[in-house]
């Protein structure tokens, strides 16, 4: 993987406690319309925008997770900031394995792709896990070197950590995805284990909910704002659950609050009887 800059987000303080809210896996299509396993990716991900509107209005800024675009086409990058900014002109996205990262910055320009994001008391870190042409994850030595220097100078400046990225680095349960996390998950975690005030990890790519401690560590992934996937399967299944978001709450003193809402009140007909969606 190619070394990323480390560009920095500095953003002023509304309030001591940042608040923000985590879309991810939209999966639009190139066209207005279009379906993943026969969802309306836009039909749904427009219902998941007016439940924040309506359960979480007025975040800091909005955090989309990757795959945003089902195959990187720009028109769907286009709708995408439309959708966002319904919530709030500040968001920031990074790469899934479904999206073109040199797209997303014709489009959203570079300012969305940040390396790193400094709020209040807070860093956020904007990991690029992609491995372009694969499904699974992987970091690659320049990202974790990058990691690395982020968390000495967070260290050095008192402030707590928010790592994101797409892919999961640890097993969720489900074989056919975990063949897709982090490959080099190992190297990663080493660093972290250096830095006591990474607070927790971020992550989309599973279409399903997971909240977790690894000692005072928060894992946390999100469902989709589409299609969701079945937990602890062996091969690939379809959820019933309904699309949603999670809002985060990142507090001066590094606590975190967080959950996860769905839009349960509407139907999402979904193909139920897929073998795959790739």
């Amino acid at each position: 993987m190619s070394e990323i800059p480390n560009s920095v987000c500095q953003l002023s303080v509304r309030s001591e406690t940042v608040r923000i809210v985590q879309l991810t896996d939209t999966h639009l299509k190139a066209h207005d319309g279009g379906k993943l396993l026969g969802l309306d990716t836009d039909y749904s991900l427009q219902a998941v925008i007016d439940l924040v509107k309506n359960e979480y209005p007025d975040p800091d800024f909005i955090l989309g997770t990757g795959d945003l675009a089902d195959s990187g086409a720009g028109d769907a990058y286009k709708r995408l900031v439309g959708y966002f900014d319904q919530i709030t002109t500040e968001h920031y996205w990074i790469p899934g394995n479904h999206d073109l990262r040199d797209v997303m910055i014709d489009v959203g320009g570079a300012k969305r792709l940040p390396g790193e994001i400094r709020v209040g008391a807070w860093q956020i870190v904007m990991l690029d896990s992609q491995l372009p042409g694969e499904v699974g994850g992987h970091l690659g030595r320049p990202e974790l070197q990058r990691l690395e220097e982020c968390l000495r100078l967070s260290a050095e400046a008192g402030l707590h950590t928010l790592i994101c990225m797409h892919h999961q680095p640890v097993p969720v349960g489900c074989d056919w995805l975990d063949e897709q996390k982090v490959s080099d998950a190992d190297s990663f975690f080493e660093i972290l284990a250096r830095y006591p005030h990474v607070r927790a990890v971020l992550w989309g790519h599973v279409h399903q909910e997971l909240d977790q401690k690894c000692d005072d560590l928060r894992l946390l992934c999100t469902p989709s704002t589409c299609v969701q996937f079945l937990p602890q399967q062996v091969d690939f299944a379809v959820d019933t659950q309904a699309p949603g978001f999670r809002w985060l709450e990142l507090n001066p003193d590094g606590t975190i609050l967080t959950d996860v809402s769905r839009a349960e009140s509407q139907i999402f007909p979904v193909d139920r009887e897929a073998s795959g969606y790739l």
